[in-house]
C-alpha cells in the first residue's frame, strides 16, 4: 500500500522503541518469515506486532482459510488499521505480554508457530526475557517461532543477548539468509520447539 511507508515511518517518529523500523516489510522478508507455517490442518498462527501487514498478508495467503490466525498490536492506530484491512483476522489491540491470556479468552490453548515482528533488539534485557517468557509459555511443544533482525543490529550488545535468549529458550535455532531485498536488509531466526 503506497501510503504505508509513510504511516509507519509517522509511527516510528513518534514511538520508535515500540515500532522499531521506518519502513514496513518487504514481500521477500515476508515470505522468509512465515516459512514455518504448515500447508495442511487447522494451524494456531500469531503475529506479533504485525504494523501495516505486510506479514499479515503472506500468513493470510498460506493459510488459506484455514487455521486461526490472533495478530497482536500494541499500536492502537496500526491496530486498527490492520483490523480494517483484514477482516478475516482476529486482531487484538494489546500488549503481547499478555498472549497467554489473550489465547485463553479465545479458547485457544497454545500457538503452534508464533511470527514476530517486535524490534527484540531495541527492548531492555528485562523485557525481552519477560517477552519471549510469555511467548515461550503461550506455544505448543513442537511449535516454531520466526522473527528477523536487521543486518545493521548485528554488533548491538541486545541483538547479540537476543541472540542467546532464544538458543537458552529453544531446543533449536537456525539463522537464515540475509533477505538483501528489505530496507533496511534483514536475516531471519526460526527457532523450534520452546523448553
Amino acid at each position: 500500500m503506497p501510503n504505508d511507508t509513510a504511516l509507519f515511518l509517522g509511527q516510528f517518529l513518534r514511538s520508535p522503541g515500540t515500532i522499531g523500523a521506518v519502513a514496513p516489510s518487504s514481500r521477500r522478508l515476508a515470505a522468509a518469515v512465515c516459512a514455518p507455517i504448515p500447508e495442511r490442518g487447522e494451524p494456531i498462527v500469531v503475529e506479533l506486532g504485525p504494523g501495516t501487514g505486510a506479514f499479515t498478508a503472506e500468513i493470510q495467503q498460506r493459510l488459506g482459510g484455514r487455521g486461526h490466525h490472533l495478530a497482536v498490536e500494541v499500536n492502537e492506530q496500526l491496530a486498527r488499521l490492520l483490523a480494517g484491512r483484514y477482516p478475516a483476522v482476529d486482531v487484538a489491540h494489546a500488549d503481547a505480554m499478555r498472549l497467554g491470556e489473550l489465547l485463553a479468552e479465545r479458547g485457544l490453548r497454545s500457538a503452534d508457530v508464533v511470527i514476530s515482528g517486535l524490534p527484540w533488539a531495541a527492548f531492555p534485557d528485562v523485557m525481552q526475557r519477560e517477552l519471549l517468557g510469555a511467548v515461550t509459555e503461550a506455544m505448543s511443544p513442537g511449535a516454531a517461532f520466526t522473527t528477523f533482525s536487521y543486518i545493521h543490529a548485528i554488533p548491538l550488545s541486545s541483538a547479540r543477548r537476543f541472540r542467546a535468549l532464544l538458543a537458552e529458550r529453544f531446543e533449536e535455532v537456525v539463522p537464515g539468509r540475509t533477505v538483501w531485498r528489505n530496507t533496511p536488509p534483514a536475516f531471519v531466526f526460526h527457532a523450534r520447539r520452546p523448553r
